[in-house]
Formats: structure tokens, C-alpha cells, sequence
């Protein structure tokens, strides 16, 4: 059982599901950085087949490491 709470609690799965590291999708983010939340999320979704969850908690821990 992980310790880890909160969005980043989905990584495993988003590592598994997807087939690349966080800090790929972290990088993917990149281009969309000055977009909005949901904007992020439907970036993710439209681009790359996310679900909205897993759309959400990346671009939740994205904007939270960027400080916004």
C-alpha cells in the first residue's frame, strides 16, 4: 500500500496504462502550460487518449509544480 495521496496517488496506474513515465507526460504538458486547467485536461484527453481522471490528476500535480 502506497503512502502517496492525492493526485499523484493515479501515477502507477497512468505509468501502466500509458506506457511512459510521468515526467514524459509532465514534458508533453509543456507546449499547453499557459492554458487553463480543463484546457490542459482536454489537451491530454484529445492528444493522447487519457481518461479524465488520469487527464486530471497530471495536469492538477503539472500546475501545482509550475505553482499555479
Amino acid at each position: 500500500m502506497s503512502d502517496v495521496k492525492g493526485p499523484a496517488s493515479y501515477f502507477p496506474a497512468i505509468e501502466a496504462k500509458y506506457g511512459q513515465p510521468i515526467e514524459h507526460w509532465m514534458q508533453q504538458l509543456e507546449p499547453v502550460a499557459d492554458a487553463k486547467h480543463m484546457e490542459q485536461v482536454a489537451f491530454l484527453k484529445d492528444q493522447h487518449g487519457f481518461g479524465h481522471g488520469h487527464a486530471n490528476a497530471l495536469v492538477a500535480v503539472f500546475r501545482q509544480r509550475r505553482g499555479l
